[in-house]
């Protein structure tokens, strides 16, 4: 039997070619099928939720639509029978949040498929603090130590160090041992980055355009998250062996390069899907946040928000002006 359940959403309604959010009395009837209904606690807000807030056909295609590609809760309503009712769950990635009602809503319902369990121990809260970006930054990561990547290779770049997926990934090379160059465009975040564990914080223009096929070797590897020509530039000055792992295009998704840097040099550029992955997959790199990854310094500096600051919290991530890890609190 359904669940039938009136609760708030923040919804995006679209009003003569604009798109307006506002917070909305909605009833779980009206979700679309699924084996699993979730009590939303906390969501994650990261860049695709903005793009789908302002209307993006490219993430959302119909309106009125409520987005949120993070959602961590309790399982109220379970066909499938895994996972159970009352355990707790993270879901990222998939269609949550694009063109299935996602976490900015207190209940979801979606296929069995997409839930992992929470990591014994952890709350939905901090699982949040991480949600996709942190899970990118993770992939990302891992990536590199899959392609051998050590800490007496020498300097390990991220570009946009001071975005979601950039910070994490600071604070988590810092704990693994490796010497981090942060590279920002934002000078206030100098010291934050710092005190993530960057030895070193240098201004985007590091990675301004040079026509140059390459450039001197500056670093043994990188994790890229903006994409387009910082991307192209940063892959001019990585080391013979070196790799780069991409998991962003907020600085463009095209990438005007030469083959050089793979011929000559033998970089690898590692791609990084945190979206359609296997679940065992996300659930290996969940349990490492929750053990030995664990990145206290992006924990401790989250921040909550409730529905009613959402339009404005998106609205900096489309103007670059978001910073750090933001959460979204159902109970405020």
């Amino acid at each position: 039997m359904t669940t039938k359940i009136t609760y708030k959403a923040w919804r995006v309604n679209a009003q003569d070619d604009q798109y307006i959010g506002s917070v909305q009395s909605l009833n779980t009837a009206d979700l679309p099928e699924g084996e699993v209904l979730i009590r939303v606690s906390h969501s994650s807000l990261n860049y695709k939720d903005a793009l789908s807030a302002s209307g993006n056909k490219g993430v959302t295609r119909s309106f009125p639509h409520t987005p949120g590609i993070d959602a961590a809760g309790e399982v109220v309503e379970s066909r499938a029978g895994s996972p159970a009712v009352g355990g707790s769950v993270i879901v990222t990635g998939y269609d949550l949040g694009m063109n299935t009602d996602g976490g900015f809503g207190e209940y979801i319902r979606i296929p069995s498929a997409w839930c992992v369990p929470l990591p014994e121990g952890w709350k939905t809260r901090t699982a949040m603090i991480y949600g996709t970006a942190g899970l990118t930054a993770g992939l990302s990561v891992q990536k590199l130590l899959t392609m051998g990547a050590s800490p007496e290779q020498g300097k390990v770049a991220v570009s946009g160090a001071s975005g979601a997926v950039g910070s994490v990934a600071v604070e988590l090379l810092a704990k693994l041992g490796f010497e981090v160059v942060a590279i920002s465009g934002k000078a206030s975040q100098i010291e934050e980055l710092k005190e993530l564990g960057a030895q070193e914080v240098v201004g985007r223009d590091t990675l301004a355009e040079n026509k140059k096929p390459l450039l001197k070797p500056v670093f043994a590897h990188a994790v890229d998250t903006v994409g387009g020509n910082p991307l192209a530039e940063l892959l001019k000055q990585v080391r013979p062996g070196g790799s780069v792992s991409c998991c962003g295009l907020v600085a463009g998704a095209g990438l005007a390069t030469t083959v050089l840097p793979f011929i000559l040099r033998g970089v690898n550029l590692l791609g990084v899907d945190s979206v359609e992955i296997p679940l065992a997959e996300k659930d290996a790199v969940w349990q490492k946040f929750a053990g030995d990854w664990s990145c206290p310094k992006t924990e401790a500096a989250a921040k909550d928000i409730g529905r009613t600051e959402l339009d404005s919290a998106l609205k900096a991530f489309l103007k670059g002006e978001s910073s750090g890890k933001t959460v979204l609190d159902h109970s405020k």
